[in-house]
Parts: structure tokens; C-alpha cells; sequence
């Protein structure tokens, strides 16, 4: 099933969360298998609901009633399901003149890959709390820097403050959509009612939409989005007596999130920005003021900032040619290449590259001359090769970002594992013990089986330091306590982007000072949207807090490599290595056999 209209694809997306939920770690084909199932049963003119339900629960578990009429109105809001059938009937027909279009599959490793992953934790409540922005808006809302009345009828996102909300900015909201001003005075007291006890957000969604109904789902999302902001500031605003409102300003005080919205309506801007979570109960740093002069906003903006809104279609951005484009037109080949013309199939072979000469300064750096606490994990090596040799000084000696651009076999491996040693230095005590408790080492590798070879790589190495290695993927969770006792953590981009999207997960997020992207050339991939999450969240959270994170990248030979550098804030005179295939231990000769012949 392909959506045809933006609703119908927003309402199949809020599906696809709601089998995650149920059904857990799965790979993104396979919950749009079982969302198909779904809506197949929902669709059925000819079952009850009793059989619906009783179908539903054998492809995703166990549902409660409440959970269950959420499913079957996203199931109605769905209007396109099945008018692709007969596209696809046609499209099945094969041209016998032309042959078949052989589609590529994917390899199993990759599709096997965590591409909506969780962290098992010891409450789920975190979990739904660390969910909210992978299930956010897929509408993303510009400034139009132009000026002009270029929006439209385009959709504007509502973006709530809490300068909206008074004692009665929730009714006035429900006016919208009752005649009667009875009933939304009633449905405010019971939307109320169901911010202050519902136990997650997940819970106070579901009893929402059964109160106010599916239709006004869009609404149900931003009160359930902002579900403290609208409790608190209704209930202080309603406040009878100074006594009570006193009441109420010390309990939001007591909370660190509801002490920001407390500043805001104050008119005493934090910039959270360089706050830290525990910075409110400790008071480890001196919050910064920001001019509220610049911070007006109109109130016939709904708290926005004056200018127009401009709404960006993402789907029409898609690249659709993936990691297969090619900017190249014409194929150059190397010297000393030859083509070789057979009947049904033509043979190329590309001789193997010769070793560079060494430069004249150029030497190998034996492991002796390594620091004495770096040589341990150098048992059995004589030297460093050229590439490990070229890059020691950089990754042993400075702190500085790094990308290196090396053929498979290079060495790129030991080269994190200097970046690492390094942390290991900075934390080593004066008696020779390692201070594990202070650091923190993430090495994102992009299939499960190169998590498993990298984390017996790296335990083997490290054993003698006495760090932990663990493994964090589909197939093996790290719970918070064991994620607090390792130092090295080897993880899936997926899995490091559910840990890091969680405010509450701070207490270890805030140790980690390196972090290694293996293959980090899949920017340019359908994965790619999620490392560049990662290292933004990376940047915009060592901006904040002024901790230094390092961030190195490593990858195949790159033919773009200075913007991928720019990307990871790379000095490219300092942090950028490019290695040809004429580095590569092993000189590689290649052969390639293409069929001219119709199959």
C-alpha cells in the first residue's frame, strides 16, 4: 500500500508507530507488511468487530478496547486503501519485447538492520517519553525570508508558549469545535482531568481521542505534546487565592521542565541551552538572560514570532536515485586498463594501483615510541602501517575532529582505536588506573554483524585496561545500569538515536567524549537521515553544554570527501586524510564482466 495524499500518509505513518509499539524492534518492510495485514482486516466490509479485533490481536498481540478504537478510526481515515490493485495488476504484465526490469535486492545484512530500534530499559514510560520526535510532525516549517504572501492555503504548525494559555484558553480552543459552550466547558474539565492522571503520554493520547474523538486528532497531538505546559499554566491561571497560586509556582519550581515555563511566564527567559538537567537541583551553573525584548511576540500570532511561515514538501525532496546515483557520465578508465570484446558478455580488467614511494620524511612509527599506556593494546605489532603512521600525531596528540578516506583493509580500524587510547590517556590517574567512570566511547557501526566483529575486536584490545565493551543492537540490549558500567559502547545508529533523543537519559549521554562513525560514506544512503541526526544532536549539544565531544568518521574512498569534512566540523587542513587504493596493503586487481547479450 502506497498513500496517495499527504492525510493519508500522515495517518499511515501514526499506524506504522502504532505496530512499532506492538510489535517492537522490527525492520520498516516489516511493519508495513503487517500495516497492510491490518488494514486488509479493518477493510473487511464483511467481519464484525469482534472478528476485526480478534484478527488485529493475532498479527500484533493483545489489545485493550481503548488501544483497539484508536486502531480502527486511523483505519477510516485511511480513504486510498486498495485503488492501486489494478495499477499493479497492469504493472505485472511483462513486455516480452523488451524483457523484465531486474530489480537489485538489498543485501539481508542491511535489511536486517535497526531501522526504528529501542533501548530495553526498566520502565516504559522513558521509552514513549524518548519517542516523541521520531513521532512528530513530518511537516518541517520555514522562515520565508522574502516577505509577500507566499504561504497560501498552506498549513501552518501551531506552535504553543505559554503566554497562550489563561484560564480559559482551553475552552475557547473546544469552542472551535462545539456549538455548545456547555459541552467544551465540560470536554476542558475532562481533557483536564485526563492531563493530571494519565500516567504517560501514550495513555493520555488514547484517552483523548476516546473522549473528543478522531477527528480532532490533530489537536489532541498538541495538547498531548505540550501535556504540562497546559496543565500547569491552566491551573496557575485559574487560581482563586495567592495562597494556592503560591502552591501551585512552588510545585512547578520543584520540576526542572516546569521551572522553565515558570521563568518563561515570568518573563525570565532561561536559556536552557547551557543548562544542564541537573544544573536546576545543584546549582553547578548561573543561568543565562536572555533579552526578552528580542523574545515579543504578537499575541495574534499565538506566540509566534512576527513573519510569514512557508510549509516545505518533503516528499517532492526525496532523492530518489538513493546511494546508486552517479554524477559521473563518462567512465574514464585507469592506464594500463584493457576491454576485451566476447561474444554476449565484454571483460575489463583493471591492474592493481602500485604503492606510492615513500615521501622523504615519511617513516613508520614503531610501537615503542607509542605512550606506555597505548602499547598494551599493540601486542604483536611491530610498527604502524603508513596510513596509522600519517595519522598518529593528529589522533594521539589533539583532541581535533578527524575524517579518514581509506580503501577496505587500510587500517582504519586502528586508527579509532588510537582516537580511543587517547580518552584512555586523559583519564588515566597518576598511580596508573583508569578513571572509567569519567568517559565514555561510542563506535556506530552500521550492520548488526560489524557490531558483534567490532565489540570482540575492541574487547580483545582493551582487555588489559580493564574497560567494558558492550553491544547494543536488535538482538542485544544494554540496560541503563549496564550502559552506566561500559565504556565502550558499540551500537547502531538507530539504537544511539533512541538513547540520545531522551532527556532522561543525561546521566550517561553527558559522559561520552568520542565518537566514531564507521562507514559514515551511508550519509548518502537511505540511513543517511538518521547519522545526520546524531551528529547534530552531537554539535548542538556540545555547543550547549560546553563539553567537548570528538567526532571522527570513517569511510571508503569518497569522491566528495571536503563536504562530508565540513559536515563533522573538520578542519580540512588538520583533520582531513584521503588515502587512494594505492595505500592498500594488498594491491587489488579487478575484473569486470558485462552482458551485452539479451537474457
Amino acid at each position: 500500500f502506497r498513500p496517495k495524499s499527504v492525510e493519508t500518509r500522515q495517518t499511515y505513518e501514526v499506524i506504522l508507530s502504532f505496530i512499532q509499539e506492538a510489535l517492537g524492534d522490527q525492520p520498516r518492510d516489516v511493519l508495513m507488511g503487517a500495516a497492510d495485514e491490518v488494514l486488509v482486516c479493518l477493510k473487511n466490509d464483511k467481519l464484525k468487530d469482534r472478528e476485526r479485533k480478534k484478527e488485529s490481536e493475532e498479527l500484533l498481540g493483545p489489545l485493550a478496547e481503548e488501544r483497539f478504537a484508536v486502531l480502527v478510526n486511523l483505519g477510516k481515515k485511511i480513504t486510498d486503501f486498495g485503488h492501486e490493485t489494478k495499477a499493479v495488476a497492469n504493472d505485472s504484465v511483462l513486455d516480452e519485447t523488451h524483457g523484465v526490469n531486474v530489480q537489485f535486492e538489498d543485501s539481508e545484512e542491511e535489511e536486517d538492520d535497526d531501522v526504528y530500534g529501542e533501548v530495553k530499559e526498566d520502565d516504559d514510560e522513558a521509552l514513549e517519553e524518548g519517542g516523541e520526535e521520531a513521532r512528530g510532525d513530518h511537516a518541517i516549517h520555514a522562515q520565508n525570508l522574502t516577505g509577500g504572501d507566499q504561504v497560501g492555503d498552506r498549513k501552518e504548525k501551531k506552535i504553543l508558549s505559554p503566554y497562550d494559555i489563561g484560564a480559559h484558553w482551553l475552552q475557547r480552543e473546544l469552542n472551535k469545535y462545539y456549538n455548545d459552550p456547555m459541552e467544551a466547558q465540560q470536554k476542558s474539565v475532562d481533557v483536564l482531568q485526563i492531563l493530571e492522571t494519565a500516567k504517560d503520554d501514550r495513555e493520555s493520547e488514547n484517552k483523548l481521542v476516546l473522549l473528543l474523538g478522531f477527528e480532532k486528532f490533530d489537536f489532541i497531538k498538541i495538547i498531548n505534546k505540550n501535556r504540562m505546559m497546559v496543565l500547569y499554566c491552566t491551573k496557575l491561571a485559574s487560581a482563586q487565592s495567592d495562597k494556592e497560586k503560591e502552591k501551585i509556582r512552588a510545585e512547578m519550581s520543584a520540576d526542572p521542565v516546569l521551572k522553565r515555563i515558570l521563568a518563561q511566564l515570568d518573563n525570565e527567559i532561561e536559556a536552557m541551552d547551557g543548562i544542564e538537567d541537573g544544573d536546576d537541583n545543584m546549582g553547578g551553573s548561573r543561568p543565562r538572560r536572555v533579552n526578552t525584548e528580542a523574545m515579543e511576540v504578537d499575541n495574534d500570532k499565538s506566540g509566534q514570532v512576527p513573519g510569514h511561515r512557508e510549509y516545505i514538501d518533503l516528499e517532492s525532496l526525496i532523492f530518489t536515485s538513493g546511494s546508486h546515483f552517479n554524477s559521473n557520465k563518462k567512465c574514464h578508465l585507469p592506464d594500463g586498463s584493457t576491454r576485451q570484446m566476447k561474444k554476449g558478455y565484454d571483460e575489463i580488467h583493471v591492474p592493481a594501483l602500485k604503492p606510492k614511494p615513500f615521501a622523504p620524511d615519511e617513516t613508520l612509527v614503531p610501537i615503542a615510541n607509542l605512550p606506555g599506556y597505548a602499547q598494551p593494546a599493540f601486542d604483536g605489532f611491530k610498527n604502524l602501517n603508513r596510513i596509522q603512521s600519517k595519522l598518529f600525531k593528529t589522533a594521539m596528540e589533539s583532541d581535533e575532529n578527524l575524517l579518514l578516506c581509506a580503501p577496505t583493509g587500510a587500517g582504519k580500524t586502528n586508527v579509532a582505536l588510537l582516537t580511543m587510547l587517547r580518552e584512555v590517556g586523559k583519564n588515566t590517574n597518576s598511580d596508573g588506573t583508569i578513571n572509567g567512570d569519567a568517559f565514555k566511547i561510542i563506535y556506530v557501526a552500521p550492520m548488526r554483524s560489524l557490531v558483534t566483529e567490532m565489540t570482540q575486536n575492541f574487547g580483545k584490545r582493551l582487555e588489559a585496561y580493564g574497560l567494558k565493551v558492550g553491544e547494543l543492537t536488535g538482538d542485544h540490549q544494554l540496560t541503563r545500569e549496564q550502559i552506566m558500567e561500559t565504556q565502550l559502547i558499540v551500537c547502531t545508529p538507530e539504537k544511539w538515536d533512541v538513547i540520545t533523543r531522551r532527556g532522561g537519559e543525561r546521566s550517561y549521554t553527558q559522559l561520552v567524549r568520542l565518537i566514531i562513525f564507521d562507514e559514515i560514506h551511508l550519509l548518502h544512503d537511505d540511513r543517511g537521515p538518521v547519522l545526520e541526526a546524531l551528529v547534530a544532536r552531537t554539535l548542538r549539544n556540545a555547543e550547549t553544554t560546553g563539553d567537548l565531544v570528538r567526532l571522527v568518521g570513517l569511510s571508503a574512498t569518497l569522491p566528495n570527501y571536503e563536504d562530508v569534512a565540513a559536515f563533522l566540523r573538520v578542519d580540512l587542513k588538520t583533520g582531513l586524510y584521503f588515502f587512494d587504493n594505492s595505500f592498500r596493503p594488498v594491491p587489488l586487481a579487478q575484473q569486470y564482466i558485462g552482458i551485452t547479450g539479451r537474457l
